[in-house]
């Protein structure tokens, strides 16, 4: 079974940085896609960013294109999500997650693993 596991959540500044990672460990036979999630006090859950198994495909959320980047370095087995100029609304539960191997990828499918989440809040 895969294990996937989130980490570089913490405090920032409006307007600052923060990159999150997502290491994946135990079934590794298999490149899958992935995707970020994340969810706000209130909200439902939503897609934030994926990538194809690749990295050759990725999608965003209208809310963060263009301040998001999704990566992943598949010799680490690791995505990433670079996350600049942050407003308060980025402030959630981000939570990595893996589905079956593809070209594509889309965060509007069901996704198999899921990791506990990391906190990203942005206040000043």
């Amino acid at each position: 079974q895969l294990q996937v596991v989130e980490s570089g959540g913490g405090l920032v500044q409006p307007g600052g940085s923060l990159r999150l990672s997502c290491a994946a460990s135990g079934s590794t036979l298999d490149v899958y896609v992935m995707g970020w999630f994340r969810q706000a006090p209130g909200k439902e859950r939503e897609g934030v960013s994926c990538i194809s198994s690749d990295g050759g495909s990725t999608n965003y959320a209208d809310s963060v294109k263009g301040r998001f980047t999704i990566a992943r370095d598949n010799g680490k087995n690791t995505v990433y999500l670079q996350m600049n100029s942050l407003k308060p609304e980025d402030t959630a539960v981000y939570f990595c997650a893996a589905r079956n191997p593809d070209f594509y990828c889309s965060m509007n499918v069901r996704y198999n693993y899921w990791g506990q989440g990391t906190q990203v809040t942005v206040s000043s």
